[in-house]
């Protein structure tokens, strides 16, 4: 993989990233709001999980 194709991933991810609080704030506002009062452990959870099916995605990919 090589520099072009590292930013244009990074910046596909900020595209997608933006969405939610373009599309929807006070939605986003309030999931960020609950993401907040979770434990360590919930929150290590999810990131796990979604770099796991990050990883799944891009596997399939290929």
């Amino acid at each position: 993989m090589g520099a072009g194709e590292l930013a244009m991933a990074f910046g596909l991810m900020l595209i997608l990233e933006g969405v939610m609080p373009f599309a929807a704030p006070a939605m986003w506002r309030e999931a960020f709001r609950r993401a907040v009062e979770l434990h360590d452990g919930q929150l290590r959870f999810i990131g796990a999980a979604s770099m796991l099916g990050g990883l799944a995605l891009i596997l399939l990919a290929r």
